[in-house]
């Protein structure tokens, strides 16, 4: 992929934070390592070994009308064998997870190819084809991107992301999909992220200590970073939104702003 950067207004730690994801050449640290049948498991479309399924040929197969943008536009490699559509939804914590639904969002948008993505209050969905999934899903559980106790994987019920912390520091999950592992310190799913049963724990490492925590947020809050500092942030989208209204009211009006 293309070098890509997403400008933004603004120069505190939390500003400097959100242009660092919305940077497609940046690369996160890598925390830990998940084996690709761990991740397969915890995604749960699949059994670990078995084939991929498709939902046509694959493209080399395929006889298409000519079309210049298909000339332009390389397939993935999920694309291009011709693999189903399948998903992950992650919840971040409002308690200084990495990143907010939002800013996933337009990180996704920085840095991956061939996707659908959907963000709502607390979690963000990602589609993709299946195989290009599995190795998405990798590089966004291994990398600070996933903290072990503020960030979660939850297709349904995902429910708790504003929630208090429980007493080992964990978000609140309904299906309990997840342990804190006392002897070993580390969080370890036991249910898919559907929320099924696993046959055996996975460990996704162990959570980050708060004040690590505080540093890699990108959300605004009254105890580090206020959003009243952020100057800059604030006259842009005061601009934003003022332009917005002018534009469908009284364009007239927008010349010279």
């Amino acid at each position: 992929m293309r070098e890509f950067q997403i400008p933004y207004p603004g120069d505190d730690p939390v500003a400097n934070n959100r242009k660092k994801w919305m940077n497609s050449e940046f690369t996160p640290r890598k925390l830990r390592e998940i084996s690709d049948d761990d991740i397969v498991s915890l995604l749960g479309h699949r059994k670990p070994g078995t084939a991929y399924s498709s939902v046509h040929p694959p493209l080399d197969e395929m006889k298409e009308a000519a079309d210049p943008i298909k000339e332009l536009v390389v397939p993935t490699d999920g694309a291009k064998a011709g693999d189903r559509i399948r998903y992950i939804q992650f919840a971040d914590s409002m308690h200084f997870a990495p990143l907010p639904p939002w800013m996933r969002f337009r990180m996704y948008g920085a840095r991956l190819r061939g996707f659908d993505s959907l963000a709502y209050s607390g979690r963000t969905l990602l589609e993709m084809r299946e195989r290009d999934l599995d190795e998405t899903a990798k590089f966004l559980v291994e990398t600070e991107i996933f903290d072990a106790s503020r960030v979660a994987m939850r297709s349904v019920t995902v429910h708790g992301f504003s929630l208090r912390l429980d007493e080992d520091g964990l978000m609140f999950d309904a299906r309990r999909r997840y342990v804190f592992n006392k002897e070993t310190g580390e969080v370890e799913y036991v249910k898919t992220q559907r929320a099924t049963p696993l046959d055996r724990r996975i460990s996704v490492g162990k959570p980050l200590p708060e004040d690590e925590l505080k540093t890699l947020t990108t959300r605004y809050h009254t105890a580090l970073t206020s959003p009243r500092d952020a100057d800059e942030l604030i006259k842009v989208v005061k601009r934003v939104g003022e332009l917005r209204v002018l534009g469908g009211l009284r364009p007239d009006l927008v010349d010279g702003r």
